[in-house]
């Protein structure tokens, strides 16, 4: 009997499932709070921050346009081309606990998370894009409510 776990070959079974969407849930209302007390131009989200950032802005170029940053599609990010370049930039980065975890990522920075306002990544595309918004002031507003 093999003690590994094939995770391509695994059963979706529903009760997993349901906890793994409890801990993004958890998650994103622990960042939510973090918000409305502290500026997201001052808040640290890993140790790692500035490798992460660098590592977004040489891998998407186009996060140095704040428009960008603030509206995020889930078209482009789930595209056979966006699923590459993230694979690719997520690969860089498994020294992070859960890096590849899944998480919930508001769409779009001038909202709070809702169901049609929330896109299911994993979290180093959510530490990626929140520590562009943070960097940008994009989610001061919440603090600010």
């Amino acid at each position: 009997m093999s003690s590994t776990f094939d995770a391509e070959n695994a059963e979706n079974l529903e009760d997993i499932e349901k906890q793994f969407a409890v801990k993004a849930v958890h998650q994103a209302e622990t960042y939510w709070n973090l918000l409305t007390f502290i500026k997201g131009s001052k808040l640290k989200l890993t140790k790692y921050d500035d490798e992460i950032y660098e590592q977004l802005l040489q891998d998407f170029p186009e996060f140095k346009d704040l428009n960008f940053a603030k509206q995020i599609s889930e078209e482009d990010m789930k595209s056979k081309d966006g699923k590459e370049r993230w694979r690719k930039f997520c690969e860089k980065f498994k020294q992070i606990e859960d890096y590849n975890f899944g998480t919930l990522l508001r769409n779009n920075s001038n909202d709070e998370y809702g169901q049609l306002t929330t896109i299911f990544v994993v979290r180093i595309q959510f530490y990626a894009i929140e520590i562009a918004r943070n960097r940008a002031g994009l989610n001061d507003w919440v603090c600010k409510k």
